[in-house]
């Protein structure tokens, strides 16, 4: 999964990078992007790993892109673009960093503190983004049309109304995420990857003096900021990010005595699994026990491509146990004398924490 972050400068944004990270590599640099891969920490993969005990244990991985923030402020320009649109394009869902805290030490470039404003500004820079791509792709429409056969205007005029109705709809302040589009008409603007059809996450950036108010900051934000595709949450991003240079054990430790709960890049990291509609599923044995990421709802033999393709077009069947069964059985021999370890052809529909073995002849 790749997420592209966003946000304004002096947000916090590359911090709350670094937290999900845990790392204090990249520095707000002006114009430089900052990419990192965070391992998606995931308790049943450490008890299956405790049981089998194998050679090596593999996390999936989040990759993010921290994008520059705009200088002049947000809402002001006519959209991103260059290399910062194409990185965001190729994200999966886009992270939204608003600044909630106050530090007179570091101003914020509107003056005032309003995570609410900053949040509809970002929307309204995503919509520029949009709307110039439309614009650009009106244009090239009507010189193709120009020396078009037949079949290849209609598509044309087909084409040039979907895009006029998502328009008018960014101009009403409605992002594509919420409009009506058909699954026919989602095929002909994929390639767009208009970047208010993304699922996106807001992610207030609190200080250490609002974490008693966190869990009352984010249930506000959810409920005034929610829709199809988008969540809100909060984190301090720079107690995050201290916390993320310990060790497990002396984070743990802190966090205990702090009172400071869940790692929150751990919840934020979650919340894009949600969003994007992504679940782990495991291979486990004696030399590797790894989580691997699939789109929900994946049939198995697409499941089993993720591995490898030879494993995909040489698919037999899989051997399928949840991980909940598992762990009640406590091994693979004990699930299938219980008649909980199945199996499954090629259209199964992967679950959440599903174990699976597959079987293939290439």
């Amino acid at each position: 999964m790749h997420i592209g972050i966003i946000g304004i400068t002096k947000s916090g944004k590359t911090t709350v990078f670094n937290a999900l990270i845990r790392s204090t590599s990249a520095q707000s640099t002006g114009q430089q992007m900052n990419v990192g891969v965070a391992k998606v920490v995931d308790p049943r993969l450490d008890k299956l790993t405790a049981i089998f005990r194998p050679k090596r244990e593999v996390y999936a991985e989040v990759r993010y892109t921290d994008i520059p923030g705009a200088p002049e402020g947000l809402g002001k320009s006519e959209g991103i673009g260059g290399e910062y649109l194409n990185a965001l394009q190729r994200a999966d869902a886009l992270l939204h960093v608003v600044r909630a805290f106050n530090d007179p030490s570091v101003p914020h470039i509107n003056t005032t503190v309003d995570p609410y404003r900053d949040a509809a500004a970002m929307d309204m820079e995503l919509a520029f983004s949009d709307l110039a791509i439309i614009e650009r792709r009106f244009k090239r429409l009507e010189t193709d049309m120009r020396g078009a056969k037949p079949q290849e205007r209609e598509r044309a005029k087909k084409e040039t109304a979907l895009l006029e109705r998502l328009r008018d709809g960014l101009a009403a302040d409605v992002p594509i995420r919420r409009q009506e589009v058909s699954g026919e008409e989602h095929k002909t603007i994929s390639n767009y990857q208009f970047l208010t059809a993304k699922p996106l996450l807001i992610v207030f950036n609190i200080g250490e003096d609002q974490l008693p108010e966190a869990a009352k900051i984010e249930a506000e934000a959810q409920e005034r900021l929610a829709k199809p595709k988008v969540l809100a949450t909060a984190m301090c991003g720079k107690l995050e990010a201290e916390l993320g240079q310990m060790t497990p054990e002396d984070e743990g430790e802190f966090r205990a005595t702090m009172g400071a709960g869940e790692s929150a890049a751990a919840r934020v990291i979650r919340a894009s699994y949600e969003l994007v509609g992504l679940i782990p599923f495991f291979t486990v044995g004696e030399d590797e026990c790894r989580a691997w990421t699939i789109p929900l709802d994946t049939p198995a033999v697409k499941a089993a491509g993720q591995i490898h393709s030879d494993i995909e077009r040489g698919f037999i069947r899989a051997e399928v146990v949840g991980y909940d069964d598992f762990v009640r059985c406590g091994s693979l021999p004990e699930a299938r004398r219980q008649g909980v370890l199945r199996l499954e052809g090629k259209t199964y529909p992967v679950r959440d924490g599903d174990i699976i073995n597959f079987l293939f002849n290439v």
